[in-house]
């Protein structure tokens, strides 16, 4: 295929994360061009709905102008400062009690970043920093679990249970395991119930603590949907049960919030819809509707209290980043809180979240597909070779890539996941009428798919 001035030019300057780097270069990217809403349009005039809020963050949709003018007025007033040293600016500390008064957890204070990665790579750092503070300095083995994703430093990609994320990078390092994660259509045993299956989860976890010692474990890290594991939706009952383990081995629960965080699920936190009672949450993506790149975690009262004990004893707090609370983000997520609140995005998050919920649960009776999920307005499909067995198709036949593909072709953005799962995560902004378009063309984009599939033979193959 010809490609564009500016794929080549692309493909000359520029890494793609989580790209086939060598397939590639034969196609060149879809370059964007510019966004309005819930929609995106391509360099050819092609016009999408942003299926996925970019990467699960961008949550006012796009070309929201209050956003644009908080940075506009920050840049034209502060453009930056830094909070190193006792330094400070009113966006660092106006933003830090927003995120206080909002926090699924008691809080104390709030450690600013630039991702949802440095927000739990920090956690880690904290959590070990807590425990020397303790006096337990054998307390540093982090639990995680299969499916997981929460970043690609080099510690927060140990953390991530995919072997994408791993595979020849050395990964993962010491101290950091995985347990089996909720995921009852592939995990649960036939026959188990939604109650049993999540006590025998349970059960694993306290097992493997005993088995590692637990003044030898450290924390707990866990979504509360699992995104890029395939939209994994834990049954009801799960978290508290899990809860009740770390409590009683002493383990430090972090929620990670990156994804399900401002009303993504119908609540302000996934914690909150979940019942996880975490110690900690980290937050980034859509704390400024990734308008620009901010993260955060907060802070419990123990912990600030290990914090200021090192503090002492060492002399400094010796962490931070350039743009630690950098004045301009901060200024974006001050402004997407208070647009959050006074639109009720959360209201209409759980007023749409039937009909979202209801057009997911009607493709289940599709041939392709062995099971449908969603909550609040994140959800997926899991395409399958057999819908009696749960027979996969062979990764190699890229059956979700297909789908992914064939429903950019019908102007849906969408991600294709390991295991053929294709999720949606659109902009909390979307209407009814627009909901019911974006699955109209998912169903056309199954359709296609199915055709392929039949007419390929890749059932049998």
């Amino acid at each position: 295929m010809d490609l564009t001035n500016a794929q080549m030019r692309d493909i000359e300057t520029l890494i793609h994360p989580y790209t086939n780097l060598d397939a590639f270069r034969q196609t060149g990217p879809v370059v964007m061009e510019r966004g309005e809403g819930i929609h995106v349009w391509d360099t050819n005039g092609k016009q999408y709905i942003e299926g996925l809020a970019g990467l699960w963050c961008t949550s006012l949709g796009y070309n929201e102008k209050e956003l644009i003018e908080a940075a506009t007025q920050q840049l034209a007033t502060l453009p930056y400062t830094h909070t190193f040293a006792g330094k400070s600016h009113e966006r660092a500390i106006e933003l830090a009690e927003a995120v206080k008064e909002i926090s699924p957890h008691p809080t104390s204070k709030v450690l600013f970043c630039g991702s949802g990665s440095e927000a739990n790579d920090q956690q880690i750092k904290l959590i070990w920093y807590y425990n020397n503070a303790r006096g337990k300095t054998e307390k540093k083995k982090i639990i995680s679990r299969k499916r997981a994703y929460h970043g690609v430093t080099v510690a927060t990609a140990s953390l991530t249970g995919l072997v994408p994320n791993q595979r020849d990078f050395d990964l993962p390092i010491d101290r950091i395991h995985h347990v089996n994660c909720p995921f009852a259509y592939r995990e649960a045993e036939p026959g188990e119930t939604d109650d049993q299956f999540t006590d025998r989860l349970a059960k694993e976890l306290d097992q493997f603590i005993e088995h590692e010692g637990p003044d030898t474990v450290a924390a707990f890290f866990a979504e509360p949907i699992q995104g890029a594991g395939g939209v994994l939706i834990p049954a009801d009952g799960y978290f508290p049960k899990i809860k009740k383990v770390l409590d009683k081995h002493d383990v430090y629960f972090v929620a990670d919030e990156v994804i399900c965080g401002f009303g993504r699920t119908g609540n302000m936190f996934g914690s909150q819809t979940f019942d996880m009672q975490p110690d900690s949450i980290s937050v980034a993506k859509a704390l400024s509707s990734a308008y620009l790149p901010i993260g955060a975690i907060t802070i419990g009262d123990q912990m600030y209290e290990a914090m200021l004990e090192e503090s002492r004893k060492i002399g400094t707090f010796g962490h931070g980043y350039t743009y630690t609370a950098h004045p301009v983000c901060a200024a974006v997520a001050i402004k997407t809180l208070e647009i959050y609140k006074k639109r009720d995005i959360v209201g209409h998050v759980r007023k749409l979240a039937p009909v979202f919920e209801g057009r997911f649960a009607k493709l289940a009776d599709h041939p392709l597909v062995g099971n449908a999920r969603a909550k609040g307005l994140i959800g997926a499909v899991e395409l399958v070779a057999d819908k009696a067995t749960k027979r996969s198709f062979d990764p190699a036949q890229k059956v979700g890539i297909t789908c992914q593909m064939n429903a950019e072709a019908e102007g849906l953005l969408s991600r294709a996941l390991g295991g053929d799962i294709v999720a949606l995560c659109p902009p909390l902004i979307i209407q009814e009428d627009e909901v019911n378009e974006m699955f109209d063309r998912l169903e056309r984009a199954l359709d296609a798919t199915e055709h392929w599939v039949t007419k390929e033979g890749l059932r049998t193959a």
